[in-house]
């Protein structure tokens, strides 16, 4: 099992990752942990739920299907125009200004609170209270800006604005664990030299022989405190 887990995780780009489907995550915990009765795809096994949303399927899965010859040339270019107007249109929200007189009316609609200085489309939009749909029925500035784009588009910018630092740190860490994932460990590594590791986790580690922190971090019983021990006395 960990030897076709570890074939299948190593440099080859068309394998998904557990930050990237669900399905990754599923193929990874059967081959990872095994299980002793059907298995059941449940969100919460995913580690990275911000990520792995529904709206951005196409963003993260499209690429690696026309790389392997199951998108289309034309869904592969209708992606990439997606994913330029959702930038460009952040951008163009980044540079259109209000003055307190103009917008403070619309606010108050909204039941949001007023600005006393000049503020930015972009950090308006920050605010959980508004909506880019809100702002557009109520300003026509705001409806001019929109219209050149998608309702789909739209959305997905209002996300990537609202959601931005909790997508960067999950980002980070998925980077940071997928760094782990290739560190080796030596088949006839000896887990009894390492006293602070809990009974559970050595006993599960000298049966399942992870050959990667990264699988070993994915074993049942195994903690994320083991993890830790095991990466410091690596060296990691």
């Amino acid at each position: 099992g960990i030897n076709a887990h570890n074939k299948v995780q190593g440099k080859n780009p068309l394998v998904l990752k557990r930050s990237q489907a669900y399905i990754g995550v599923l193929i990874d915990d059967l081959v990872t942990k095994g299980t002793s009765e059907p298995y059941r795809m449940f969100t919460s096994r995913a580690e990275f739920r911000i990520l792995l949303r529904q709206d951005n399927a196409d963003i993260r899965l499209t690429e690696i299907g026309y790389e392997i010859g199951l998108a289309s040339e034309e869904r592969h270019i209708a992606l990439q125009a997606k994913m330029k107007n959702v930038s460009k249109s952040i951008e163009e929200f980044g540079k259109i200004k209000f003055q307190p007189e103009e917008i403070n009316p619309t606010l108050a609609e909204l039941n949001s609170s007023s600005i006393e200085t000049k503020a930015s489309l972009l950090t308006l939009l920050k605010r959980p209270e508004i909506g880019i749909a809100d702002l557009r029925k109520l300003n026509s500035s705001v409806e001019a800006l929109c219209s050149p784009f998608s309702k789909v588009e739209l959305e997905q910018a209002e996300i990537k604005i609202k959601y931005e630092p909790y997508l960067e740190r999950e980002e980070k860490l998925a980077a940071k664990l997928e760094g782990l994932e290739d560190y080796k460990i030596k088949p006839d590594f000896d887990y009894d030299r390492v006293k602070a590791l809990s009974s559970e986790a050595r006993e599960k580690l000298k049966r399942i022989r992870p050959e990667t922190i990264g699988q070993m971090s994915r074993i049942s019983g195994v903690s994320p405190a083991d993890v830790s021990v095991l990466s410091v006395y690596l060296g990691k």
